[in-house]
């Protein structure tokens, strides 16, 4: 029953963060585009930046927006910061029910780092503090000046970051966290920068006072950073499901290339909701970034053991002997490994049909990855990765039924 409760804990844990994300992202895109699509006009209020007027479910709604505050404010005003905090709070809950209550497994390969399982918990919270806390300098110094200038450094910062955890991590622990990581200082600048901002601009106007206006030039900075963000986090939270993004050689150099294939797809729609010329070419750079990764995603395992001569015969027996001790303690009808109810994804390795049938996807994640056994726990060696390879091919060419 713990186990069984466990996974329902997970399960629960996903479709609330899924819940909250869709929230917090989908208010996120519709005030940039609004933000974007906004035009000055006649006869608009003082302070006023300009008007956009809008149809959806059969009404029509005319929104204004003020360059600091309104003259008054309203009996009602509306906050939106809920949806960041809850998709936030959601996700380090299921960081804790997954990775780091699962460490030995999702985290810890001891071919990269031999961490103790509170080892490999501290360095993960200590990565997502530090990396808000260089960022928020990085944003608060001369850098912060120039928005290009503050992208590119943020860049080098991400791609350094993701590069360091590589090397702490297993390649499934390292790109949840350097997603984690933009989704907390994504959820950052909402708490701690553009919320205060707005309450001491409120703040101020009920006090009589006339705001500061670099206080809404900052939340604006903040928010546009969360815009360019948003994509290559999703890529990085669903990455864990597919071991040829992180369990390959070059899974931080994705990170780059995703970076960049995010910001350019973002930098189309901010164009095109603000009336500027579309720019087409940013689809471009999305295609060949995408080709980029699947050629990376084709060097193979970090350690380069799979991609060695195999053996010129192949010995079913001995494929059968290495998956039965490798990988059936989880992929069995009954797992054995603790906190497992049933087999991951359904599949079972079991018996010699079982892991026949399932030959492309032992190749998948044992042979041009290192995805599992996951952190090695089993402890695969080299030359059984070999057989497993030579085996794979041998099915996959008809040489063996």
């Amino acid at each position: 029953m713990d186990a069984v409760l466990w996974e329902w804990v997970n399960l629960a844990a996903r479709w609330l963060h899924v819940v909250t994300a869709i929230a917090w992202i989908g208010s996120s895109f519709y005030f940039i585009h609004l933000d974007a699509s906004l035009r000055r006009a006649d006869g608009l209020p003082a302070g006023a930046a300009g008007e956009a007027w809008q149809i959806h479910g059969g009404g029509f709604y005319h929104m204004v927006k003020y360059l600091v505050a309104p003259a008054r404010l309203p009996e009602k005003l509306t906050w939106f910061l809920w949806e960041a905090y809850s998709t936030w709070l959601s996700g380090f809950f299921l960081l804790c029910v997954l990775y780091y209550r699962g460490a030995d497994l999702y985290l810890i390969d001891p071919a990269v780092l031999a961490l103790p399982h509170w080892g490999a918990v501290a360095i993960s919270v200590a990565a997502l503090a530090l990396g808000w806390t260089v960022y928020d300098r990085l944003c608060k110094s001369p850098l912060g000046r120039n928005d290009t200038t503050l992208a590119l450094a943020g860049f080098v910062f991400l791609v350094a970051v993701a590069w360091g955890l590589t090397h702490l991590f297993t390649g499934r622990g390292a790109m949840l966290h350097i997603g984690a990581l933009m989704a907390t200082m994504m959820s950052a600048n909402v708490f701690l920068v553009i919320i205060p901002n707005q309450r001491k601009t409120v703040a101020a106007m009920l006090a009589g006072r006339i705001p500061d206006p670099a206080l809404g030039k900052q939340a604006k900075q903040r928010s546009l950073h969360n815009n360019y963000l948003t994509l290559p986090v999703v890529f990085l939270m669903l990455s864990n499901h597919y071991p040829l993004v992180f369990a390959t050689r070059y899974n931080w150099v994705i990170v780059a290339v995703v970076l960049v294939m995010g910001a350019a797809i973002r930098h189309f729609f901010n164009s095109r909701h603000a009336g500027k010329p579309t720019p087409w070419w940013t689809w471009g750079v999305a295609a060949a970034g995408f080709a980029a990764i699947v050629l990376l995603s084709a060097a193979g395992p970090r350690h380069a053991v799979a991609a060695a001569p195999v053996p010129a015969s192949v010995d079913v027996a001995a494929v059968e002997e290495i998956v039965l001790s490798r990988c059936s303690m989880c992929h069995a009808e009954t797992p054995v490994w603790e906190g497992l109810a049933s087999p991951p994804k359904g599949v079972r390795l079991d018996d010699p049909a079982a892991i026949r049938r399932h030959a492309p996807l032992i190749r998948l994640h044992a042979v041009l990855t290192d995805a599992m056994p996951p952190g090695n726990v089993t402890g695969i060696t080299a030359d059984e990765r070999r057989t497993l390879a030579a085996w794979a091919e041998a099915v996959g060419t008809g040489v063996v039924r």
